[in-house]
């Protein structure tokens, strides 16, 4: 769940860098203010990425990133969609994630138990 987390993160904070150059051209978004919000949002997604395997705080970290990247809509519109489809697949890791890990370890659990036996 960790690898997952760090690589939605990942190509997030690439996602969110690379919509500024288009708004600035195609929207007609402040320079400034489009790389101020990506850059707070890309820092995010950064830390988070780099401390999702420490614990709980990457998680949020990540979070704050999701929230901070719809955020970001009102100063560059079209991170009202993309920020939409990455907190939605944060939304889903974080449901299906531990159930997935706990499977993960039952088969594991029980691959180690039959070899035993």
């Amino acid at each position: 769940m960790n690898r997952i987390a760090a690589t939605i993160l990942g190509v997030e904070m690439i996602v969110v860098l690379l919509a500024v150059p288009v708004a600035v051209n195609v929207a007609d978004v402040s320079t400034t203010a489009g790389w101020v919000s990506a850059g707070i949002v890309a820092l995010l997604c950064l830390v988070g990425a780099a401390t999702v395997r420490r614990g709980a705080v990457g998680y949020v970290i990540g979070s704050a990133a999701q929230v901070g990247a719809i955020a970001t809509g009102f100063v560059i519109p079209t991170m009202f969609v993309l920020g939409g489809i990455f907190a939605l697949l944060w939304v889903v890791l974080l449901k299906i994630g531990p159930r997935v890990e706990r499977e993960k370890a039952e088969r594991e659990r029980a691959r180690r138990g039959g070899a035993a036996a």
